[in-house]
């Protein structure tokens, strides 16, 4: 069979076919990037997971090509739509389209640590690329992506020489068959990056996700804005971003809270950066049980838990702990103060959040008003034909 190239890897110019039922093909028309299990009707033989395959309709039309899998109920990914082919070029095309959109989003003189790919936002659905002042971690969520992960580390290399000194694949707490991770470039595992002229110490091989929380960057600088001569609550406050905004902002205190004491010391070495006799105070406790016992103590409180809901079968359980978190933080809140609370679950979609948290504002029988509806930074944007991509749920709130 007659095969493409592509940095080293190879394609065949010809890809099994995934056979569609009638009538299932509308949503690829209207460029939503997955393909279901009970949209298919058959395939052309036994496809490996991971492979790349061709689908098409139950006339035999090409609805795109994307990667299969065996697991789950999404079959196929798409990367690409109709008749347009999947070429050499690909990944390449993609990687510099993405880091032209963060040029024209990002000011690039300080901030030096982003999203480059956001899966189905930019157009690679199951594949996540964060560049850190010169060092780039990648993420598979897919294993056709992570099949590919010396093809996409080649192609960062070709697109952005003066950019790369190290590659960093970090997949195993996503795709939990793959191995350990483990460098495709250098060996160097942390930098101090920036965002907004603000430092931060990175590490990509023992921080959670990719290191650290790149979505949060233009709430933390709203944040900022709501915190001189205040004193400042950050919970669940992993590396402490929002802690040293509100300190560079001129908080009169801040209090860092996480129950992994690994978490408070990396948020006592970012805040040591620019602040090593700050009134700031690191503390490894339960939130809940930190919250209740400093009633009305904090002006600014933020809430920011990992994810409540991993799956649909858990939104309710969820529901009740974000309902019960967030009527914590305001009997901690003193009056006049401000809560910035959050969800980062994607079962929990925004008006479930809001009536969440609107139902816990009841409970406290305070005045409270809404002042901003908070997202994801621009970095990680949502494709507008796939808007599962919208994860991130936020609300700054004034209460009296």
């Amino acid at each position: 069979m007659t095969q493409l190239c592509i940095c080293g890897s190879f394609y065949p110019m010809s890809f099994p076919k995934v056979i569609l039922k009638a009538g299932k093909e509308k949503s690829l028309l209207r460029r939503h990037p997955w393909v279901f299990s009970g949209a298919v009707y058959g395939v052309s033989r036994e496809i490996e997971d991971g492979e790349m395959v061709e689908v098409v309709d139950a006339k035999n039309t090409r609805l795109g090509h994307g990667y299969f899998s065996d697991k789950g109920s999404i079959v196929v990914r798409l990367l690409t739509f109709g008749e347009e082919e999947f070429t050499a070029n690909f990944w390449r095309q993609k990687l510099q389209a993405a880091w032209e959109m963060r040029h024209e989003i990002l000011d690039f003189s300080q901030t030096n640590a982003f999203r480059v790919i956001h899966g189905e936002g930019d157009g690679i659905p199951g594949l996540i690329v964060d560049f850190y002042n010169q060092h780039w971690v990648l993420q598979a969520h897919s294993s056709g992506v992570f099949q590919q992960m010396q093809v996409i580390a080649q192609a960062i290399e070709q697109a952005f020489p003066e950019h790369c000194q190290t590659l960093y694949c970090k997949s195993s707490g996503t795709l939990p068959n793959t191995g350990t991770d483990f460098f495709l470039k250098g060996n160097t595992p942390e930098t101090v990056a920036q965002e907004n002229g603000i430092s931060f110490h990175v590490n990509w091989v023992e921080g959670q996700k990719t290191g650290f929380f790149l979505d949060q960057r233009d709430n933390r600088k709203l944040l900022g804005s709501f915190s001189k001569n205040k004193k400042v609550l950050n919970t669940f406050c992993y590396t402490g971003g929002f802690s040293v905004y509100a300190m560079q902002a001129g908080a009169e205190l801040v209090t860092s809270v996480d129950i992994s004491q690994k978490a408070v010391d990396l948020a006592t070495k970012n805040m040591d950066l620019y602040f090593a006799k700050a009134q700031h105070s690191a503390v490894a406790s339960d939130v809940f049980e930190f919250m209740r016992t400093h009633a009305q103590q904090y002006d600014v409180i933020v809430l920011d838990p990992p994810a409540f809901a991993k799956s649909i079968k858990s939104k309710h359980t969820a529901t009740q702990a974000y309902k019960r978190l967030n009527m914590a933080g305001l009997k901690a809140l003193a009056p006049k103060g401000i809560l910035f609370t959050f969800s980062c679950s994607q079962v929990i979609d925004d008006v479930l959040f809001y009536n969440t948290v609107a139902a816990a504002a009841i409970e406290t029988g305070r005045n409270i008003r809404v002042l901003h509806k908070l997202t994801q930074g621009p970095d990680h944007p949502t494709n507008i034909y796939h808007p599962e991509g919208h994860y991130l749920k936020g609300l700054v709130l004034y209460v009296e």
